[in-house]
């Protein structure tokens, strides 16, 4: 029997209106990624214009400008550049960590059924890079940079996909979106197992003891935000003395973080009913609020239950993300983009195993990589594509994935530290990142049409 018409309208527009508000954190997610995106971009050619530019002695004497934090007796004297690399990227790592909670617990990688694509994808787009690596390096300590290319950086494939609006089905940039922190979480392992010195036990011990004592809390229930704060700043300081290396610290404090809210949903609506019923009942609207009493003291109530039904996980994410996207990753990028580029050092870095490693990896590993395990996935039934998506975009989406930039600088950085081959390294990820976004924006405006709204969704 045919329904009503009105009726169909009625589920439509529901519907619809229940998906856009699902949607909502994801669009929010994906508007911050495409301006931080930018303004990375911006910076990154700032830094080379300052690196290859008359002031460019000041570029390395700025970044080494020595502070120190002093305790008593106690000093961390670091240069500025270490400071950002391994304080404030902390923070960097610490909302990544909070992102991959959030995913494994109620986004896309919340059960096996939706983390198979991605998570397969983010491990090819890993392990073909790193084959490449080490294929094209050989031996020597060329080698020690293998992970360089394994890295994607989020900001600039979302921002890039943003920029291509319904073209790109909203599943895709999801799914893109997922792959990226899985392979963030890929990355951050790759870290801690392989670029790590030499490991103080006594304080590995402590580490322990202050993470356990920060799931203790978690688990009885304790939400302030702010004891939390100073016992993962002593979290970062102890992984720091361990020897591992301190933005590891990030991510596991960011798994302590608390995920379920004081007040559920039902209490909240019950409860913001009745005070919002005693502001109305307690005098005349408007300015009263500055003299009425019983008015301050509702508005009081209802703020402290807007704090409880928010989950501290995703309060502090929302809170610390756009420091992160707009401060944080800028001065990282200012800090390492610094490349000097002058004939002879881009003659080197075309000879250099180091750049050529990196620049195939990132281009054609990721591509090769992400493209055959999601089909291998697919093909074995245990996932599908997401709604919506081609295979040749996929297949943009996977060339995307190879701007490596900010995790691939990171990881360089770490590799290479103080060496000569940490410049033609960073040529080969800034070369492979723009060949990447190049290519594979102008394959996905080419071989994508403009969709209606209902369509993407």
């Amino acid at each position: 029997m045919k329904q009503p018409e009105f009726h169909s309208r009625w589920y439509f527009k529901t519907g619809e209106a229940i998906g856009q508000q699902l949607l909502r954190p994801v669009h929010s997610f994906m508007g911050l990624q495409a301006s931080a995106g930018l303004l990375i971009l911006i910076v990154t050619a700032i830094a080379l214009w300052w690196a290859n530019s008359r002031f460019g002695n000041s570029y390395e004497a700025f970044w080494e400008t020595h502070l120190a934090l002093r305790i008593y007796d106690h000093a961390l004297d670091r240069p500025l550049h270490m400071w950002i690399n391994e304080g404030l990227m902390t923070v960097f790592f610490f909302v990544v960590g909070l992102e991959i909670k959030r995913e494994i617990l109620i986004g896309e990688l919340a059960t096996v059924l939706k983390a198979t694509l991605p998570v397969c994808a983010a491990l090819g787009g890993m392990v073909v890079p790193a084959v490449i690596y080490f294929v094209v390096s050989k031996e020597g300590p060329a080698l020690k940079g293998w992970a360089i290319p394994t890295a994607t950086d989020i900001a600039f494939t979302i921002g890039v996909l943003t920029l291509l609006g319904s073209r790109i089905p909203r599943s895709l940039k999801v799914f893109v979106a997922a792959l990226a922190i899985a392979d963030d979480l890929g990355a951050v392992l790759v870290i801690a197992l392989f670029y790590t010195s030499t490991i103080s036990l006594l304080h590995l011990e402590l580490t322990g003891l202050l993470i356990l004592l920060l799931v203790v809390m978690n688990i009885l229930g304790y939400r302030r935000a702010l004891v939390y704060l100073v016992l993962g700043s002593l979290v970062w300081l102890e992984v720091y003395m361990s020897g591992i290396h301190s933005t590891v610290a990030g991510i596991l404090v960011a798994l302590t973080i608390p995920a379920r809210a004081r007040t559920d949903t039902d209490t909240f609506v019950k409860r913001g009913r009745e005070i919002l019923s005693e502001f109305e009942c307690v005098g005349e609207c408007g300015y009263s609020v500055y003299t009425n009493a019983e008015h301050q003291e509702a508005v009081r109530k209802l703020e402290t239950l807007c704090h409880h039904v928010e989950p501290p996980l995703l309060r502090i994410e929302h809170t610390l993300q756009p420091w992160v996207m707009f401060l944080i990753v800028p001065a990282f990028a200012l800090a390492n983009a610094g490349v000097h580029l002058s004939a002879e050092s881009i003659t080197n870095a075309a000879s250099s195993p180091v750049s050529i490693g990196t620049f195939l990896g990132l281009f054609l590993g990721k591509q090769i990589g992400i493209v055959s395990f999601s089909w291998l996935t697919a093909r074995l039934g245990f996932a599908e594509l997401p709604a919506g998506a081609s295979w040749g975009q996929v297949y943009g989406c996977a060339i995307l994935c190879g701007i490596g930039f900010t995790m691939s600088i990171f990881i360089a950085d770490l590799a290479f530290a103080g060496t000569d081959l940490l410049e033609p390294a960073k040529i080969g990820i800034l070369a492979a990142s723009a060949v990447s976004l190049l290519m594979g924006l102008v394959l996905l405006y080419a071989i994508s049409e403009e969709q209606p709204d209902f369509q993407t969704s």
